[in-house]
C-alpha cells in the first residue's frame, strides 16, 4: 500500500511529533510513504476566503504531482483533507480546470482530475481495516477514556468528502479508539470548531471555544482528547492554559494526535511519538496504559 504523502505544514512546523508520530504508524502498518517535499500549503481555507483560483491552482499543483506519481494522496491533517476535497470539487469541471491548468502548466504541470484524497484515518479505518488495526495492537490501552475531536474540516462539508458513499467515516474515530483497546468518551462538541481560525481576531471567543470543548469532555469523564487535526491539537493543547485562565477553571487534559494513540498501542517508543513535547503533559496518560517515561 502506498501514498503520495502530504504532511502539510503544520507537521513540519508547529507539531513536529506529528511528523514523527505518523511516519513510524504506517510504517508499522506497511503503508509506505513517497513525500510530496514539494508540495504547497493548502491555504487552509482562508486563503480561498480571498483568492479562490490562487487557492485552487495551489491545491491542483499538489493533485498534479500525485499524478505523476500516479498515487493517491494521504494527509495526516483533517484542515488540509477538507480543503483539498473542496478544491478536487470545484476542478471536476472542465472548464475551470482548463483555467487552472494554464496556470500551473508554467512549471510543465497538467492535472487530469483523477486524484484521490484521504487522511491517515480514513486509511487505517477503510484500506487497513478496523479488525487489522485490532490485531496489530501490542499493549491494549484498556482502562483509558478518549474523547474523539474530529473538529470541522474532516466532517463537512460532507458532500466532498465521501460521508454519503461512505457513511461509516461519521464514526471512523471512534472505531479506532474502540480498536486500539481504549474507551470512547461521546461528547457533544467533537464536530465542532475548536477555534483555531478565529485565534487572531477573536481571541476571547476562541478561548472560550477552547474551554468549552475541553472541560466539556472532561466531565463526560475523558482522560484524554484525540484529533486528527494539527491546527485542532495546536488550539486545544497549545492554548488551554489561556482558555483555563479566562474560564477560570482548571482544565488539565492532555490532547493526543490520532497517530500518537495508536503509536500507544503498538508500543512504539515515546520519543519517537513525541508525547513529551505537548503543553498539557501526556503522563497521567502513559501511567495509565502502563508506559514507562525515559
Amino acid at each position: 500500500m502506498k501514498f503520495a504523502f502530504y504532511p502539510g505544514c503544520v507537521a513540519r512546523g508547529g507539531c513536529p511529533e506529528l511528523y514523527s508520530s505518523a511516519t513510524a504508524v504506517a510504517d508499522a502498518f506497511g503503508i509506505e510513504l513517497d513525500e510530496m517535499k514539494g508540495a504547497s500549503c493548502t491555504g487552509a481555507g482562508v486563503l480561498q476566503e480571498k483568492n479562490r483560483l490562487l487557492g485552487d491552482c495551489l491545491n491542483a499543483r499538489t493533485f498534479a504531482m500525485a499524478e505523476q506519481k500516479g498515487l493517491p494522496i494521504m494527509t495526516i491533517c483533517s484542515t488540509c483533507q477538507g480543503v483539498m476535497a473542496q478544491a478536487h470539487a470545484r476542478l471536476r469541471d472542465e472548464a475551470y480546470r482548463a483555467q487552472v491548468n494554464q496556470v500551473i502548466g508554467e512549471e510543465g504541470l497538467t492535472y487530469q482530475g483523477t486524484v484521490e484524497i484521504k487522511h491517515l484515518l480514513w486509511v487505517l479505518a477503510e484500506d487497513i481495516g478496523v479488525d487489522e488495526v485490532k490485531k496489530r495492537v501490542v499493549r491494549p490501552l484498556a482502562g483509558l477514556r478518549v474523547a474523539p475531536f474530529y473538529g470541522c474540516y474532516i466532517v463537512r462539508p460532507t458532500s466532498v468528502l465521501g460521508y454519503d458513499e461512505r457513511p461509516e467515516r461519521q464514526e471512523s474515530l471512534e472505531r479506532i479508539i474502540e480498536a486500539v483497546g481504549a474507551s470512547v468518551v461521546d461528547f457533544p462538541g467533537k464536530t465542532r470548531c475548536c477555534g483555531f481560525p478565529i485565534l487572531t481576531i477573536n481571541e476571547k471567543a476562541s478561548m472560550g471555544m477552547v474551554a468549552k470543548h475541553t472541560l466539556d469532555a472532561k466531565q463526560h469523564g475523558a482522560d484524554c482528547m484525540v484529533t486528527p487535526c494539527p491546527l485542532c491539537h495546536l488550539n486545544l493543547d497549545g492554548a488551554q492554559p489561556r482558555a483555563a485562565m479566562q474560564s477560570g477553571k482548571d482544565i488539565d487534559l492532555p490532547i493526543l494526535h490520532l497517530p500518537q494513540l495508536l503509536g500507544l498501542a503498538l508500543d512504539l517508543d515515546t520519543e519517537i511519538l513525541g508525547l513529551g513535547r505537548h503543553i498539557q503533559t501526556t503522563f497521567n496518560v502513559l501511567m495509565k496504559v502502563g508506559v514507562r517515561i525515559h
